[in-house]
Formats: C-alpha cells, structure tokens, sequence
C-alpha cells in the first residue's frame, strides 16, 4: 500500500519530505552505496556476537552498518530471525542503541518482505514487548521505533488476524503510557505518525478508534508534541495516504467509521489543527479517482463531510461572519497557517465566506507577515540588537509556508472567483490596504535599514516581492470578475483606479516582466480611458508634493531625509509617470495643474535618468495632448508650462537632464504650440543661453559631448519653428559659436546646417 501512495518503502521518510522537514531522522548517517563485501561482513560480525554472546564494539558498528543501508539492503526471514534472537536474550546486557538498531532493521526487513513468515513475526512482537516492559533500557527513539515496527506488523496483509491484535495492543499501550518520551524529540515525531499510519491501515477494526484518539489527542497532552504546521502536513498526508488505501481497498466501513469518528463528530478531547489536517488530507485523498459505481457515493459522502469540517474550522476563525478575526494569540496563528498550506495541498475545495476570509487573513499574516515585521523593527531600531530578528526573517524564508505561497495564493483566487459579490469586495478592498501599507512601512524600513543592514533589509524584500506576485494574480483575478461589458460602468471604473493606485504602490517590487501584470495593466488602462472619472481619480491618488518633499512620518525624525533617495517612493511616482500619458486626453489643464505639474517638475530633477526620462515623456504627452472643451486653457497652461520646464530642465544639464528627454520635449513643444508663440521664442532662447556657456574646446569634441547635442537641438528647429528674424538681433555669439566652435572641426557640412548659418547671417544683415 504504501509503495503505491509514494516511492518510498519507509512511510516516515515519505512525511519528512511531503513536509518539508529539515529535522534528519536517521538513526545514523546513511550510506547509499555500500558493498556487498561490508554488508555480508556484518552480518558475520552480529552472528559472531550472537554465538559467542560477547556484544561488544564491534557488534555495534556492525549494527549501524546495516541501519546507514537501509534503503538500499534487504533483511531475508533467516537474518530476521538473528534480530529477534538478540531481542530475546535476557541474561546479557546489551548496548542501549543496540536495541533500537535491531527494531530499525527488523522494520526494514517487514516492510520489503513479499511474504514474511507469519510464526516469526509473532515471535518479534513477543520480542519486543519483553524489551519494552524492561524499562531499563526505555529510551525515547526506542519506544518511536516500537510504535513504527508494531504498526508496520499489522499492516502486512498476510498476517493472521491475531498477530495483528498483539501489534495494535502494544503500539496503543506504548503511545498511551509512553507519549511524553516521543514528544520530546522532534524527529521522533513523523516516525510516530507513520507507525500509527500503519496501523490504520490494518484490515480490522480493533483498536480503530483508540488509535484515532491517539493520533488527534495527543497533541493536547501537557508533555506531548507542540502542534506545527511541519506536524499538520504530516498528518494531512498520513490521512491521504491511510483514506488512499481504503478507497483502493473498498474499505466502505472504514471510511464510514473515520468519518463519524474525526470529521462529522466534535470531540474536546482532539486537537482543531489536527482534525483540519486530516480533513484536507481525504480531500486530497479523494481528488485520485479511485472509485467508480456504488463506492463513489460513499467517497462523495466522506469529502462532503471533509469539506463540512473545513468549513467548521473556518468558521472559528472568523467573527460576525465578514471581518476576520486577526491572529493575536498563539493557537490561532498555526491554526491560520495550516489553513493555508492545507487548501494549497488539498486541491479545489467548495467555495464558501469563512474559507475566502480565513485564507486572505492568512495570507496577509502569516504567509507575509510583513506588517508585525515592520512593526518589530520601527519599534526596536536603535534600542535592541538586530540578530534575533534577521534569524526570524531567515527563519520565516526557509519555512515550507513561505515556499508554497504561490500555491495559497492560487486557492486563494480559486475561492474569490466563486464567492459572492458581497465577500468579492470586503477581500478586494483588505488586499488594496495590504498595498497601500506595504508602501507606506517599507518605505519606512529601506530609509533606515539601507546601507546599515543592507542583509536584512535584502531578506525582508524577498518576502515583499513575492507578496507583489500575489497582488499582480489577484488582480488578474479580480479583472476577469468585473471588467466585463455585462458589469455596471461605475464598477469597472472603481475597479481599475483600485489596481492602478495598489500597483503603485507595489512597483519597488517588481522586478520582472509577468504576462499576468501586463495582461492586468492591459485591461484597467482601457477601462481608465473610456472616462474622464476614473483617470482624475487616478491622478488624484499621487501622493502630495509636501508628503514627497518633507514628510512628517515619525520615522523622518530619525534620519536625514532626501527626497531623491527615497526609492520606494521614486518607484510609485515613476509607476504615475508612465500610466497617465495613457489617458492624458482625459485629464483636464487644471487637473494636470493642481495634482501633476509640481511633481512631474519635481522628478525631472530626479537623479535616477530612467525617471527624469519619465518626466519629459510626460510633459511631452501632455502639450500633444487636446481636449474640445477646453481648448483655449489648455493651450494657454501648456505655455505656462513651457517656461518652467526650460529653465527647470536646463539648470540640471547635462549633468541629470537625459538629452533624449529635453530633445523630445522641445520638439514637442515646437510642433503643439502656435507659430509665434512666446513659450517657443523663450525656449530657442534658453538653449542658445545654454550653448553660450560652453566652452569653444568641448564644442570641437565628439558629436555626443552636451554642447554639441545643444546645438544639434538648434539645428533640429531650423525645419520645425518659423524663426523671425528680430530674434536674432544681439545673438551674434550664436554664429561665433556655430562657425568657430561646431563647424571648424567637421569635415563634411550638412546642408541643413548651411542653410542655417546662411539664414542667420541675411537675418543678422538686415
């Protein structure tokens, strides 16, 4: 049975690697290739020993020889019998290990034996229940590999019906009277589990339930384990692996007994995490396909009442039936993250409100956990040392949980696609505050962490991107709900300013093309552009030039603040910067006045050219830009606007004004403004100044040197403004530097440029 469900013969093992486990349960170091000249030499070194009833050092290493190739020896019915001789001698004390190796190879031997020999299996029972009620030599790894041998005993199909009651006598007795030795060791505990696991699957009844309220109770028990989401996995996957083979069985009886007993009956005396496991472990279980005819009704019958229970648990977690209730005390934070994990391993499972409430509650607190992060280290920066919370962010990085969060975030958006309008929105609107305070408390953590903990602040961001590739799938999600032509105009509107302002939010964190961002992008865009609305709405979402320049967070306090430094923030401006020249149309000369201008002025200054680039992109879409109704305004704030941004852009070159920017801005402006416009004659103006201020030598440089690309711009004008020729007057410093700076090292004279300085001397001339 065990060999179908996975590709270990040790079901233990199977746990540890299902679970993500990083706890090693070996007895001793494995050994995957050993000879067959080592391994025939120990066994000669055990029998030796047995003969000469000597057990020394030598027997001993013989022992943990075999057990280091467990996985690949095999233990015949005659080396078997050896083992259990050993078990049986009473009179010679033996190492303490010894005795535990001996049960390690006696479980290798039941569980790649075809067909034991059901006298000798009888035999050990007996053999372990006199090494056992021993107590001298009752140790916690020995009384793990009892439980572990014992099940595995009863689970061999072969065996008679009353070798398999004295297996499952003894594992119940040990587990009852021996528990608080188990639950002391952590890599005990699957060993446990698969022992039980076995004996589940014993083709008779007895015991059934006392084994059930071991498995469930024992987590409850003062001195037995702690409940953890590495333990929940491992029951869910023990369930599906003991449910999987009652389902290939058509063990109708035991399924129906499982669930009356754990999924259909609230029992005190079982652990809620536990039970919910195990729940999604038949779920999982019944996802295969086992069944067909009248047995797929009873398997119909056990999920229901899987999915009842899930549901159940949700509900515990949730208060008045919408808001979540917040993890605050130590149950309810594994009890959310094993919700999680369990509905990412279980498969699609029936959609309902606690579940989806449940599942973004975990995912907002314990699969990124950013908030109680941020908050730790705001509170504590500067007061306590910092080691102990890198070890939780590490710690928190290598957790299973962390490591599926793309599968939770998958349920996720297979329970809000199906859940009602009314929790669509109450789950939509607790994500878009997720990234509204992402931003806000990362920005915080990166201006005081970097460049003094640059290590921790590197970890801390790896769980904020991935927590971006949540958001960027959510969204996809939520466009496909309401971005649909049946779905009210004011919806879809609302929808789409909701995830442009939380991708601005999250934009520091994105850090590669996704086809689901752009798809999303894509789809709110168009819907921005159908209306005025929704785009000033977007706009009006730009964070205040005061709060860019000089915020009065508490966190400035501590440092001295720099606006462009600040790179979270640089990365939500930049995200605006990019998104409204796409609906530009739409947003009105006192919108772009109010909201845009200071800022777009602001960042044009920026150090970062990827951003200044923006900034020029911006203003040039907005002076192509038209609107009907407004037409004079707007031609007379786009010359306003002309002026500031030559001074502005100028002041900084070359030095952070990107050339490409300036010249797509001038250009721009020369071609939407009016013939004769001031704003064009001030511009022509500005550069000529500027061109004046460089020297006659870095005019003879390359043609890519900043004053030549200056006077390239000028040249560019020539075909595009209608130069009038009282302009000139008083710019003879213009003709010196076109005539002894720029052409005196140029070979080849281009005609516009001929045309150019004959035109300006006729000008000059007259």
């Amino acid at each position: 049975m065990a060999r179908k469900a996975n590709n270990s013969f040790f079901l233990e093992e199977w746990l540890r690697t299902v679970s993500g486990s990083s706890v090693s349960g070996d007895l001793v170091k494995q050994n995957s290739a050993p000879s067959a000249r080592s391994i025939i030499q120990a066994w000669s070194e055990i029998r030796e020993s047995l003969q000469n009833q000597n057990f020394d050092s030598r027997y001993l290493q013989a022992l943990r020889a075999l057990v280091s190739s467990e996985s690949t020896i095999h233990v015949a019915d005659p080396q078997a019998k050896l083992l259990i001789s050993i078990l049986a001698f009473q009179d010679v004390s033996l190492p303490s290990e010894s005795y535990t190796l001996v049960l390690r190879l006696l479980y290798v031997w039941i569980r790649k034996a075809f067909r034991p020999s059901q006298a000798l299996v009888g035999v050990a029972v007996q053999a372990i229940r006199g090494v056992v009620d021993d107590r001298r030599n009752l140790q916690p790894a020995l009384v793990a590999q009892s439980v572990l041998v014992s099940g595995a005993f009863a689970c061999v199909p072969s065996l008679s019906g009353d070798v398999k009651v004295l297996c499952l006598e003894l594992l119940c007795r040990l587990l009852e009277e021996e528990y608080s030795l188990v639950g002391s060791q952590e890599e005990l505990v699957p060993v446990v589990l698969a022992g039980i696991g076995y004996a589940l699957s014993s083709s008779l009844d007895v015991h059934y339930v006392r084994l059930l309220d071991l498995l469930f109770g024992i987590w409850l028990k003062d001195e037995g384990p702690r409940g953890t989401v590495t333990y929940g996995l491992m029951i869910l996957h023990l369930i599906e692996w003991v449910v999987s083979g009652y389902m290939r069985s058509n063990s109708i009886n035991k399924m129906s007994l499982f669930a009356n007993e754990v999924l259909e009956t609230s029992k005190e005396k079982y652990a809620v995490f536990a039970v919910f496991m195990a729940a999604a472990g038949v779920v999982r279980a019944s996802t295969a396909g086992f069944s067909s005819g009248a047995q797929s009704l009873e398997i119909s019958k056990l999920r229901n009442s899987a999915e009842k229970r899930i549901e159940f648990v949700a509900q515990i977690l949730v208060s008045n039936g919408n808001v979540v209730t917040l993890p605050t005390t130590q149950r309810e934070g594994p009890l959310l993250k094993c919700f999680a994990i369990a509905l990412a391993r279980c498969g699609s499972v029936s959609s309902s409100a606690p579940l989806l409430l449940c599942l973004t509650s975990a995912l907002l607190t314990q699969v990124f956990p950013l908030g109680q992060i941020y908050e730790s280290f705001c509170n504590a920066f500067g007061k306590e040392p910092i080691g102990p919370r890198l070890i939780w962010v590490r710690e928190h990085l290598s957790d299973v949980l962390f490591k599926e969060s793309g599968a939770i975030s998958g349920a996720f958006c297979n329970q809000y696609s199906s859940a009602s309008e009314e929790n669509k929105y109450i789950v939509e609107n607790m994500i878009w505050d997720f990234c509204q305070n992402l931003y806000l408390q990362h920005r915080q953590i990166a201006m005081l962490l970097c460049g003094i903990e640059d290590t921790l602040l590197g970890d801390i961001e790896k769980i904020a991107e991935s927590s971006f590739l949540m958001v960027v799938v959510f969204a996809l999600a939520v466009t496909k709900q309401w971005l649909k032509p049946i779905v009210s105009k004011e919806r879809k509107m609302e929808t789409s300013v909701k995830i442009l302002v939380s991708f601005s939010c999250v934009e520091y964190f994105r850090h590669i093309r996704l086809p689901e961002y752009m798809e999303t992008i894509r789809e709110v865009i168009s819907c921005v552009q159908e209306n005025d609305a929704p785009c000033v709405s977007f706009v009006e979402s730009i964070p205040a030039y005061d709060s860019l320049t000089n915020p009065k967070d508490l966190f400035t306090q501590r440092i001295k603040y720099e606006w462009s430094r600040d790179d979270v923030q640089t990365s939500r401006i930049l995200f605006y910067l990019r998104v409204i020249p796409t609906c530009i149309g739409r947003l009105s000369a006192s919108a772009f006045r109010g909201v845009v201008a200071s800022t777009m002025f602001l960042y044009i200054g920026h150090p970062n050219r990827k951003v200044a680039r923006a900034s020029h992109t911006l203003l040039a879409a907005f002076l192509s830009s038209a609107k009907e109704s407004e037409e004079d305004e707007r031609t007379q704030f786009k010359e306003q606007l002309v002026f500031y941004y030559m001074q502005r852009s100028l002041e900084v070159y070359p030095e952070i004004t990107p050339f490409e920017g300036l010249a797509s801005g001038v250009a721009t402006l020369v071609q939407h403004l009016p013939a004769g416009s001031p704003a064009i004659f001030y511009s022509v103006h500005s550069l000529v100044e500027k061109a004046s201020t460089f020297s006659t030598e870095s005019l003879q440089g390359r043609k890519s040197d900043p004053g030549n690309q200056i006077l390239e711009l000028l040249l560019r004008l020539v075909s595009l403004v209608d130069i009038q020729v009282s302009f000139f007057f008083g710019h003879l410093h213009l003709l010196e530097l076109l005539e002894n700076g720029y052409c005196a090292h140029t070979l080849m004279f281009s005609p516009s440029l001929y045309t150019f300085l004959f035109w300006f001397r006729c000008c000059h001339i007259l």
